[in-house]
């Protein structure tokens, strides 16, 4: 005889999962991108932060001559307190460090290249870089790649040229050096020239500026380009038409390039070859992973607008949206990238808003002009605040600290209301555990005078979702007073 008493099945022990946990689950269980391998031959991490480190002992010196010198609390601290490099600080730097007042400007120059020192306006100060310098590995290489980034900027570009030339150049260059990096040798100086006058024609073409010979006249204008005005033999001279706009040379724009490139420490230039350093061959072979990795976006929202891109990432893990906005971001120049985000963070959706920041994060350095912009306005203030004290230095679980207690409330009920529209009642129930303020009375007092826009909508649910019944009556009755004007 069965029994009538009703008995859970065993089967049920594992507690349900709502269907919006489900596309989680199954990003968790996806298999990660294995690591790609670099060359044969490529030296091991340690040995080319230790290359790395030969490269920039001068930048480096100096740097941490400034540091000791020129630091806030020193003896030898400037008036100001802001450590600039002022004429009599470098002529005072050559004569402790027994260089000349040239090299250790450019030596300043390379460390705020490579991240050693970074300038915030009219002040400098050491980079995090500097303070890992000889325990990190990583932090070495990043500070190279930066200044690999930036070699047009380490040497200064030949006056005599036009700067739309120069810009050809430097444009045309990421097709040279990925051709150094797969010779895997010397390449003769006469090949890469012929390169790079076939990838400036390119550029030109692409931007619809058809060359035209003296004394032929436009079709707009006149007949077609007759057939006798075919381009000379080889033997006669260079293709006019391979010349940039302006009709500069290309050859000592490319002996410029390859000077600063070796300046730089991405390759030997001498004898008519050129040869990419172990250390500008794996730049370079980084640089091609990212456009790979931005062609093979984990989502498949490289192509969205910043907005789509973020609301495709609200379902991701924490990495796997970072290599989300990693790919997003190397397909856009960073410009205009954080112009979009910084768009997409004003929007009415608070869960963006916190997503646009840390892809933001993300981004580093480059934005902090922009985020610094966005300080004063009331919706952003919070995030730009957290984000510019973690930039500095702070730990990320102390930068509320920087928060005033209005501006700690606000950034709750932005985050609540993000919770109240993407999440579950739990996870809002548990949100109030992260207030600054020590009682739900105190609570729901600050929130009634924050005056944030959403704060009906995140009482009425949270009202809602609280199990404990007086609770979630105080919590209606603020709804109805803040609605009501009370």
């Amino acid at each position: 005889m069965t029994s009538r008493i009703p008995r859970d099945s065993r089967l049920r022990i594992v507690r349900p999962r709502p269907l919006a946990a489900a596309p989680r689950a199954v990003n968790q269980r996806r298999p990660r991108r294995p690591a790609p391998r670099p060359p044969e031959g490529t030296p091991a991490p340690a040995e080319l932060a230790g290359l790395a480190r030969a490269g920039l002992a001068g930048p480096v010196r100096v740097a941490r001559w400034a540091d000791t010198a020129l630091g806030p609390g020193s003896d030898g601290a400037t008036a100001d307190g802001k450590a600039t490099l002022s004429a009599a600080t470098a002529e005072r730097a050559a004569a402790d460090l027994g260089l000349s007042t040239a090299q250790v400007r450019a030596d300043w120059d390379t460390a705020r290249l490579a991240g050693l020192v970074e300038v915030h306006g009219d002040s400098a100060r050491p980079g995090w870089r500097l303070r890992a310098w000889d325990r990190d590995d990583s932090a070495v290489l990043r500070g190279w790649v930066a200044l690999f980034d930036a070699w047009s900027l380490a040497s200064p570009e030949p006056e005599e040229h036009g700067p739309a030339a120069v810009a050809e150049v430097v444009s045309a260059m990421p097709q040279v050096l990925s051709f150094l990096q797969l010779s895997a040798g010397p390449v003769p100086v006469e090949q890469l020239l012929d390169l790079l006058q076939q990838r400036v024609t390119e550029l030109r073409t692409e931007r619809c500026e058809v060359p035209y010979e003296p004394g032929v006249e436009r079709p707009e204008s006149g007949p077609a380009r007759p057939a006798a005005a075919a381009p000379a033999p080889a033997e006669a001279g260079p293709d006019p038409d391979l010349a940039p706009a302006d009709d500069t040379p290309l050859a000592p724009l490319l002996d410029w390039v390859l000077q600063a490139l070796g300046y730089v420490g991405a390759l030997t230039y001498g004898d008519g070859q050129a040869t990419l350093t172990p250390l500008g061959s794996w730049a370079v072979w980084v640089k091609l992973e990212q456009i790979c990795v931005a062609a093979q976006s984990p989502a498949g929202n490289i192509e969205q607008s910043a907005e789509d891109m973020l609301r495709g990432c609200a379902q991701l893990r924490p990495n796997a949206a970072r290599a989300e906005y990693r790919a997003w971001l190397a397909a856009r120049p960073v410009g205009s990238a954080v112009t979009e985000l910084i768009h997409a963070a004003r929007g009415e959706d608070a869960l963006l808003r916190g997503l646009a920041f840390e892809a933001l994060r993300v981004v580093g350095a480059p934005a902090e002009p922009d985020v610094r912009a966005v300080v004063d306005e009331p919706a952003l203030r919070p995030y730009a605040l957290l984000w510019l004290a973690e930039h500095d230095g702070v730990d990320p679980e102390d930068a509320h600290e920087v928060l005033t207690r209005e501006e700690a409330t606000w950034l709750w009920v932005d985050t609540a209301a993000a919770v109240a529209d993407h999440g579950e009642a739990p996870m809002l129930v548990r949100h109030l555990e992260s207030a600054v303020q020590p009682t739900v009375p105190r609570l729901l007092d600050e929130v009634r005078a924050v005056g944030h826009p959403r704060t009906v909508q995140v009482l009425v649910a949270l009202a809602a979702a609280h199990p404990d019944p007086a609770l979630a009556k105080a919590v209606r009755r603020a709804a109805f007073q803040v609605h009501t004007g009370g």
